[in-house]
């Protein structure tokens, strides 16, 4: 194609409709439809994948608000007060949950609920004081608190359920980026190595099946395709053991070594933004900056160049189908 295609722009790959975001052309779903009923099943899935996600102890019941809130105002301690304020932000996203299924049971029973219900504003306003608080909290890896986690009920509440659906197509394209862009730095980092050979095809394999895995959802019936090749990529990546010489030295032990971890965390990182389904910049960063340390190390500059983010672009019996939204 001579133009690169708008985002939103749509197009039938091999019967699938897919949706063209930064990049990246993404398998689309209808969105079903615009109701309280919906918006209360999503706020409640995205909170489920939230506590998935973060780090334990903080899924607080919404109807221990009040404590939550107390032991944070009380704390002192700078790293104790952190914690009481996830679990406050816990209590916050929980709270809500708890008003949308009571606007959604009135509701059903005739009561006509419109945006200023003051029942409304609150659950907005524990989503916005939970979203402030959710930038504290660490994912459970550790790392970083991927903060986007915590926008997303916000959004499902305050947006139509289309727009949320095409917010969505958005961050996935990003956290294809970011699998890219490990997947990149990774060959690079080995290239050359005499230690760790052969290992693009499994790395590739590994951000295919990633990237696949970014774009399906769970009731989509490809996902007994789509998970298992993941797994067994994930698997088959972080088995690659360094082939170490008799009598190694120390330097090539320590190579060895490193490498290892290198593998082992690159796997893991890719697991923990493909379950999460956005981007961990700060993680991403961190570990490419290991990378390039490792490859000037112990074999001198890289090849390529590892910024680079890839254009994924339909083939050109696509062109006639394009959609623009």
């Amino acid at each position: 194609m001579s133009k690169q295609p708008d985002n939103g722009a749509r197009c039938v790959i091999l019967g699938e409709e897919r949706v063209y975001y930064d990049g990246y052309w993404i398998k689309s779903y209808e969105p079903p439809g615009d109701t309280l009923e919906t918006k209360r099943r999503l706020i409640q899935a995205l909170t489920r994948r939230l506590f998935n996600h973060v780090e334990h102890g903080i899924n607080i019941p919404g109807s221990r608000l009040d404590e939550a809130r107390a032991a944070y105002t009380s704390e002192t301690d700078a790293e104790r007060k952190r914690v009481n304020g996830a679990m406050l932000a816990g209590a916050l996203f929980n709270r809500a949950a708890d008003i949308f299924t009571c606007l959604v049971e009135l509701q059903s029973a005739g009561v006509e609920i419109g945006p200023d219900n003051s029942l409304m504003r609150e659950c907005g306003h524990c989503l916005l004081e939970a979203l402030e608080l959710g930038k504290t909290v660490r994912h459970r890896s550790g790392d970083e608190g991927i903060d986007e986690l915590w926008g997303e009920p916000f959004k499902a509440f305050s947006m139509t359920i289309e727009d949320f659906y095409d917010s969505r197509y958005l961050k996935i394209a990003m956290t294809m980026r970011d699998i890219d862009r490990i997947a990149a730095v990774l060959k690079d980092t080995f290239a050359g190595s005499r230690q760790v050979t052969d290992i693009d095809p499994r790395i590739e394999a590994l951000a295919d099946a990633a990237k696949r895995k970014c774009e399906i959802l769970r009731t989509d019936p490809v996902i007994f395709d789509v998970w298992p090749t993941f797994a067994v990529a994930i698997d088959r990546l972080g088995r690659v053991a360094p082939a170490l010489p008799p009598g190694a030295s120390a330097e090539a032990t320590r190579e060895a070594m490193e490498s290892v971890a290198l593998l082992r965390d690159g796997t893991e990182l890719i697991g923990s933004i493909v379950r999460a389904r956005v981007p961990m910049p700060k993680s991403t960063r961190e570990f490419i900056d290991r990378c390039l340390l490792f490859r000037l190390t112990f074999f001198g500059p890289p090849p390529s160049a590892t910024d680079a983010e890839p254009i994924r672009l339909p083939p050109a019996s696509c062109q006639d189908d394009l959609l623009e939204v």
